[in-house]
């Protein structure tokens, strides 16, 4: 008899084990918005840049032109202080829906922050949202998107999801201003809590060590070493939640400033 209760007890937390398996990838590839509907708070929106368009070029946290390309794809929103946290809160996501407003359609869209909103309203509401015209156009009905966007300033709903860049990986791009003694680089495409909390660099060599970079502006991060640095370079990335991870030999020998250097990992 305690044999059979093993063997069951064995057999039920095998099962429980190849469940959770089979689960894990699954629920990794929902959308955010199947992933998360609760914790709803209000905040504002106005629009900037072309109705169509994706607002800016990347505005204060330095994505530069990627913002209408994917996988952003013009979904993007200049942030209050509250949410861009001196650019700490670039590359998070948040889902928006708005309300009070006869176009307004109840199915919220997915946004990440890519820019600062400054002043004017940004201040003098708790949170707010300066969405892309893109953006602020699809949380109408269909058909009534230029009738929401002539409204203005929306109230809205709001909630923090994970980022779900399906099929990107992190990239860094070099900025211009490298050199040989000191690198800066964009973090781009974070899948997860999408924001970073530290990043730190390591070069190649016996003595090698992990050793913090700091943060510019934005997602902009620099490491001025000193001497020549030792390439290929590895990163490694600690997110909003305390996550790592660890993009080996992702600058290159031979890197130059300008170039993007994609990683082969994601959060």
């Amino acid at each position: 008899m305690m044999a059979s209760k093993a063997a069951i007890s064995c057999f039920v937390a095998l099962t429980a084990l190849a469940c959770s398996l089979l689960i894990r990838p699954c629920a990794s590839a929902i959308e955010p918005h199947r992933r998360r509907l609760s914790g709803w708070s209000a905040g504002g929106a106005t629009w900037y840049g072309p109705p169509h368009g994706a607002g800016s070029d990347g505005g204060a946290c330095g994505y530069q032109n990627a913002v209408d390309l994917p996988p952003f794809s013009s979904m993007v929103a200049a942030a209050s202080p509250s949410i861009y946290l001196d650019g700490k809160g670039c590359g998070s996501c948040y889902q928006v829906k708005c309300t009070g407003h006869p176009s307004c359609s109840s199915t919220p869209v997915t946004v990440v922050v890519t820019d600062l909103c400054p002043g004017g309203p940004c201040t003098a509401e708790p949170v707010h949202f300066d969405l892309s015209g893109a953006t602020f156009g699809a949380l109408a009905n269909p058909g009534q998107d230029d009738l929401l966007r002539n409204a203005g300033h929306l109230q809205i709903q709001y909630t923090r999801v994970p980022c779900n860049w399906r099929g990107v990986d992190v990239a860094f791009k070099v900025d211009a201003g490298s050199t040989p003694f000191y690198l800066a680089v964009v973090v781009e495409y974070e899948t997860g809590d999408g924001d970073l909390r530290a990043v730190e660099i390591m070069e190649s060599g016996g003595a090698a060590a992990w050793v913090p970079m700091q943060q510019s502006w934005g997602a902009l991060w620099r490491y001025n070493s000193g001497a020549a640095l030792r390439a290929p370079l590895s990163i490694r990335l600690t997110s909003g939640s305390g996550s790592t991870l660890i993009a080996r030999n992702v600058i290159p020998a031979g890197w130059a400033p300008g170039r993007t250097y994609r990683s082969v990992v994601n959060f």
